[in-house]
This record gives structure tokens, C-alpha cells and sequence, in this order.
């Protein structure tokens, strides 16, 4: 990873509380203090294709925005992460949740993507305020733009997702 980021960590799994199967993106492709590029292939057997159009699978839309939120969630965990340490695999260890989702504010989708795409994923971070983050973000397919979006993103306390 860039030295850019604060947080340096191996794998796209350190940076993100999410697992397999829904961990959605392969690589970070490129980072700066407010951008990030990532990839990831649609999958043939994903749990979000086999039953998403039976006879015409296509990606759904929702698994579009969350690509965009991992993707920002990524560059909030390297570049602003409120916590010295932080630990991935134990969530009982970290005071802050990191880049949860709070707002959709615009999606339009103009295209489709389905099973063996390749997907590039470009985020711009628009404004940071505090603990809370606005994005703007679009995926683009065979050099196509298939969505954008603008979306909201925070780091809030972890006891408050725990319930």
C-alpha cells in the first residue's frame, strides 16, 4: 500500500470488518488523501447472482452502492481512522466503527454488469466534517459508467451497532 496511508495494512480484508461472502472488493488500485480506486470481479457464484435475474443474472444495484461504501470505507480506515490501533478481526476491540453507511443522497444507475466483469471503482472524497464523511463515487464496466452515486459515510462509536 501508498505510504499515504496512516494505517498500512496487507490485505483489502485488514481494512474492512466485512468477510467473505461479502467482502466485495479485490484491490485497492490507487490511494490519495481524499481519492481511492479499487477493482473487483463480479463473481459467478455469488450469493447476490444466482437468484438476480434467474436466465439474465445481472448485478444487482444495492451491491453496486455497497462496492462504493467498502471502497470509501477503505480510505476512511487508512487515511481516517480516529484510533492508534485497530483490529479487524476482533470488533469487540475497536471504540469506533468505521465508515458506516448513514445517507444515500444520489444513485443513478445507466448500465449492467454481470457474472466475470471486471469492475473499476472510483471514490472522491467531497467533504470531511468532523467524524462524518461525503463522498462521491462512480463504477465503471468495459469502460462504461454503470452507476454514481453520492453517498454519506461516519465513524460512530461501536457500542452503538452492538445494541
Amino acid at each position: 500500500m501508498p505510504d499515504l496511508f496512516r494505517h498500512r495494512f496487507e490485505s483489502v480484508a485488514d481494512y474492512l470488518h466485512h468477510r467473505p461472502p461479502y467482502l466485495l472488493i479485490d484491490a485497492v488500485t490507487e490511494i490519495a488523501d481524499d481519492s481511492i480506486e479499487t477493482t473487483t470481479t463480479v463473481a459467478e457464484d455469488a450469493f447476490f447472482i444466482q437468484g438476480h435475474f434467474p436466465g439474465a443474472h445481472v448485478l444487482p444495484g444495492a451491491i453496486m452502492q455497497e462496492m462504493t461504501t467498502q471502497s470509501a470505507g477503505i480510505l476512511i480506515a487508512g487515511n481516517f481512522n480516529p484510533m492508534e490501533t485497530y483490529n479487524t478481526h476482533d470488533p469487540d476491540f475497536n471504540e469506533f466503527a468505521l465508515g458506516v453507511l448513514v445517507k444515500v443522497k444520489f444513485g443513478r444507475y445507466r448500465g449492467f454488469a454481470r457474472p466475470g466483469d471486471q469492475l473499476s471503482i472510483s471514490i472522491k472524497l467531497d467533504e470531511n466534517v468532523d467524524q462524518v464523511f461525503d463522498f462521491s463515487g462512480k463504477i465503471v464496466c468495459k469502460g462504461k459508467t454503470i452507476y454514481r452515486n453520492q453517498f454519506q459515510l461516519t465513524n460512530m462509536r461501536s457500542d452503538m451497532l452492538r445494541g
